[in-house]
């Protein structure tokens, strides 16, 4: 068992952290509003901490899930942040979706410590996190890697090294670019559906068994023909990742003509007052029959 700390108590964080204590990981925890990481202290036996280089000091692995690239850079630099708490040869698991650049910036630093860092964003969702079944994309040394592995096995159904520092970042890019087509994809179909006549939920029933089938469609049909949206990943948090994808493009020079539309329909959701609704709210902006 690994001496950890968890930075960020989100709606992803919380639980992870969870699963790492109840695998028998020793854990402390540290969040913004320190009235949650006391709860979680609490609720599960850890410890909490009062800033992120605390939380980290002594620790064998470190992990962070916080909102974006500053948010990042605030948990680990200065002398209150988790690279100055942190013992040489200690690894920073990085969670959070963020830039790959900043993966790279932070990964130089860390090395120039005598650390290790993994980026690690994650895929499924606030379910996949309190279910312990995420989808981790890597970045990093594999060296790193293998020390890191079996300890966020507590939170993974399936992880994966894919390449240096900066590539777990480009492969949760290239998750978040899949789906921005198949969630508009299904609002379309499913609001053609609804304006020829058809039984949308039967429609699914059907399709869903061939080639047309998907994790989206699968677990959001239901809600999207029901209008209901009030759950899930917020269409603010898809939009700052499809930021990330759009300017990671421009840089590399790939075409996302697909991603690049549907951010600006994510956009008049968003001005139809729902930045917090789940992202399968797309087909809010379609035509009703």
């Amino acid at each position: 068992m690994a001496k950890t700390a968890f930075i960020g108590l989100g709606v992803m964080g919380y639980p992870m952290a969870g699963h790492l204590a109840k695998a028998g990981h020793e854990v402390t925890v540290y969040n913004r509003t320190a009235a949650k990481a006391e709860a979680w202290a609490s609720a599960h036996g850890g410890a909490h901490a009062a800033t992120p280089a605390e939380a980290a000091a002594g620790a064998d692995v470190v992990m962070a899930c916080v909102g974006n690239d500053d948010d990042l850079r605030g948990v680990t630099l200065g002398p209150d942040g988790a690279f100055a708490g942190m013992a040489k040869g200690a690894v920073f698991v990085d969670h959070t979706t963020a830039s790959a650049l900043v993966a790279r910036e932070l990964d130089a630093e860390a090395r120039a410590r005598g650390l290790g860092f993994v980026d690690a964003p994650v895929s499924g969702g606030q379910a996949g996190a309190e279910n312990g079944v995420l989808t981790i994309m890597c970045g990093g040394a594999e060296a790193d890697y293998a020390r890191i592995s079996p300890v966020i096995a507590a939170y993974a159904r399936s992880q994966r090294l894919l390449g240096p520092s900066g590539a777990g970042q480009l492969a949760k890019m290239v998750n978040q670019i899949c789906i921005a087509g198949l969630v508009q994809g299904l609002a379309e179909g499913l609001a053609f559906a609804q304006a020829a006549g058809l039984d949308g939920e039967a429609v699914i029933d059907v399709i869903s068994k061939g080639a047309a089938g998907s994790w989206q469609m699968e677990n959001r049909h239901k809600t999207m023909l029901a209008d209901q949206f009030e759950f899930g990943f917020a269409v603010d948090w898809m939009r700052k990742d499809l930021g990330i994808c759009l300017d990671e493009a421009r840089r590399n020079g790939a075409a996302l003509p697909v991603a690049a539309l549907v951010d600006q329909f994510y956009a008049e959701v968003q001005k139809m007052g729902g930045g917090r609704w789940d992202t399968s709210s797309l087909i809010r902006r379609l035509p009703k029959a």
